[in-house]
């Protein structure tokens, strides 16, 4: 037999694998490997690099009542900066300080008090409150939409008898309709009004709630059927500037913009002038027509308005025999008209008279129209219909249900009331 060489026995098979992966590790990646993670790195910075080109408008407004309400964020998100920052430098500091490697580091179980740090703890907070208390206290009553403006800008108080610009406003379905009494004229879905003049806007709806916003004007203000808001505004910058709804409103919500116009006196002189040259007149029965619910309709202008057409709006009886909101307070302030005011019933109803006219929005059901739903199957998600038994948690009826009873046209809030 020959005598075999013996080989010096190997490395257990865990050491073998940790040896495989470091050698591993330390060859050098394949260039496709490379050039990928570079290619996702690069896309990455360019498509932040897109975000450069957004206009943030609600930052740098052309108003002087945006601006104020613009440097009101700032300073509330400085004062709380205040404490957010230092509580995440701290939070990273003691993450490494106090790391489990870190054998240097102190090491106290029974620790549980220190004053120093209670007051700082306390103190800081409080003052930031109290700062961010005072100042929105006075932010409240300096921008109320319904104070009238002191001043132009920072530097320029508003002049002795400056009238303001009039404009009511109106949010119908989709679109948006302002008077301007003082020229006896109206526009659809256009704004304008010159620079550096005080705007008075009195703000409603026709049917459902909107609201009324142009970022670089001023803030949002709630437009509300039966309701009149305000907003008093100035616009310090001509140009052209994006208005829009911002509350949800139906199916034509998205579309339901408008532009606002920015004028020196001489351009708002020659935008009025256009106005009266290529406009219709508004009388009631155009306004009845207009006020059906539509999409994307195109800019309007009218030489004319009907006498006291916004007064009828905001009371809710544009509608020929509706009776006005004024007129049933007036009514209520003397202590009602008792059983002679039974009459007076049908000329109260409002909700439901784009479907007396045969003009209800596309999709309504109940209870908004006072009909039963197109279908009865019931949303994904929702609990079986509490107030109709009939209606299976699969969405399904019965084959011998009855038939659900006829209703009229009155919404169930009214059917309550009989």
């Amino acid at each position: 037999m020959h005598d075999r060489a013996e080989r010096p026995p190997g490395p257990p098979a865990r050491q073998t694998e940790l040896i495989t992966v470091a050698r591993s590790a330390s060859r050098p990646r394949p260039p496709a490997r490379t050039a990928a993670r570079l290619l996702r790195g690069f896309c990455a910075v360019s498509l932040s690099g897109l975000l450069a080109g957004c206009n943030l408008v609600v930052m740098q407004p052309s108003g002087d009542v945006a601006l104020q309400q613009r440097n009101l964020v700032l300073a509330s998100v400085g004062l709380m900066l205040l404490i957010v920052l230092p509580v995440i430098a701290l939070t990273l500091l003691f993450a490494w300080r106090y790391r489990a490697t870190n054998e240097s580091a102190p090491y106290d179980p029974d620790w549980h008090h220190s004053t120093q740090l209670e007051v700082v703890i306390w103190t800081a907070p409080l003052l930031i409150i109290i700062a961010l208390g005072a100042l929105t206290w006075i932010s409240t009553h300096t921008l109320d939409p319904f104070r009238a403006l002191r001043r132009i800008d920072a530097t320029r108080p508003v002049a002795a008898g400056v009238k303001p610009l009039t404009v009511e406003v109106v949010a119908l379905d989709w679109k948006w309709l302002f008077f301007y009494p003082e020229y006896g004229i109206a526009t659809v879905n256009e704004l304008a009004a010159p620079v550096d003049r005080p705007i008075d806007f009195k703000i409603t709806a026709s049917s459902v709630m909107n609201a009324f916003y142009v970022p670089a004007l001023a803030g949002m203000i709630y437009a509300m059927p039966g309701m009149q808001t305000q907003l008093h505004a100035v616009i310090n910058k001509p140009g052209e500037y994006a208005g829009l709804s911002s509350h949800y409103s139906g199916t034509g919500f998205s579309r339901m913009t408008f532009k606002f116009h920015g004028l020196d006196d001489a351009g708002f002189d020659a935008w009025i002038a256009k106005a009266k040259a290529q406009g219709s007149e508004l009388s009631r029965e155009d306004y009845l027509k207009l006020e059906k619910p539509s999409e994307a309709e195109p800019v309007k202008y009218y030489k004319s308005v009907a006498d006291g057409l916004f007064d009828t709006i905001l009371n809710m009886c544009a509608v020929p025999g509706k009776m006005c909101m004024s007129e049933m307070m007036t009514i209520d302030a003397k202590g009602g008209a008792g059983k002679d005011s039974t009459e007076n019933r049908e000329r109260l109803r409002y909700d439901n008279r784009h479907i007396e006219q045969g003009d209800e929005a596309p999709g309504s059901t109940a209870p908004a129209s006072g009909r039963t739903p197109h279908g009865q199957e019931q949303p994904q998600g929702m609990k079986p219909d509490g107030n109709n038994p009939h209606v299976h948690e699969n969405g399904t009826k019965p084959e011998n249900q009855m038939p659900a009873p006829e209703r009229d046209s009155i919404a169930p809030s009214q059917l309550n009331n009989k």
